[in-house]
């Protein structure tokens, strides 16, 4: 793994932030009919206690899941790094929604029931990935929960298309939950029903020990 410096790090988050910001209206027309009811679901068959729950939706985009979790019930805060989909975010689902930087991340402690981050940490270097995950733990309860989604790949990283990505393994992505202090609860890959080869999207449950 090449060692990132800090300028590196700002054109990485810099630059993917630019790609979305350019390409926000595209975006929101090509996903926000996506269905990711099986992992909302996922996430929330393993939060604890009684609901409502406290969901931080971290890479919340133009705001399809904020506004899928609040009309459950539950309580739902935005975290977003793009401004203009901050601010479709918050329209489009009445939610709190917070700009921030993934890798320049300030979050209360033990807050959450649960982190929903869909198609969103493949965005973190490797080399962030560990800091990160602390961080995400941190703002977790004690038992909390954290859904990934991520195109998963052969552990390779770097830009395309203007965004930069990191392509993880299943034993990869274990390796760094693990080490953040989370246990795994269950992982599956997405579409469903389809051959192996034709599911890039690995998703995966944790619970904060």
């Amino acid at each position: 793994m090449v060692k990132l410096n800090p300028q590196d790090l700002e054109a990485i988050a810099g630059g993917t932030l630019k790609h979305y910001v350019r390409h926000a209206a595209d975006f929101w027309r090509g996903t926000r009919g996506h269905d990711v009811a099986q992992n909302i679901e996922a996430l929330l068959r393993y939060i604890e206690g009684e609901p409502p729950f406290t969901i931080l939706d971290f890479g919340c985009g133009p705001g399809r899941d904020l506004k899928a979790f609040s009309a459950l019930g539950h309580v739902a805060v935005g975290l977003e790094g793009a401004e203009p989909f901050a601010g479709m975010a918050r329209a489009f689902s009445g939610c709190e929604v917070w700009q921030q930087d993934f890798l320049k991340l300030d979050l209360p402690a033990g807050r959450f029931d649960g982190v929903f981050a869909n198609a969103a940490l493949f965005h973190v270097p490797s080399q962030e990935l560990p800091r990160v995950l602390l961080e995400l733990r941190a703002t977790l309860k004690p038992r909390g929960v954290l859904f990934s989604s991520n195109p998963r790949g052969q552990n390779e990283e770097g830009w395309s298309q203007g965004r930069y990505g990191a392509y993880h393994d299943l034993a990869a992505w274990r390796g760094y939950l693990a080490a953040a202090g989370f246990v795994e609860l269950a992982h599956y890959f997405r579409p469903a029903g389809r051959p192996r080869d034709e599911q890039p999207w690995l998703a995966s449950v944790w619970r904060r020990e």
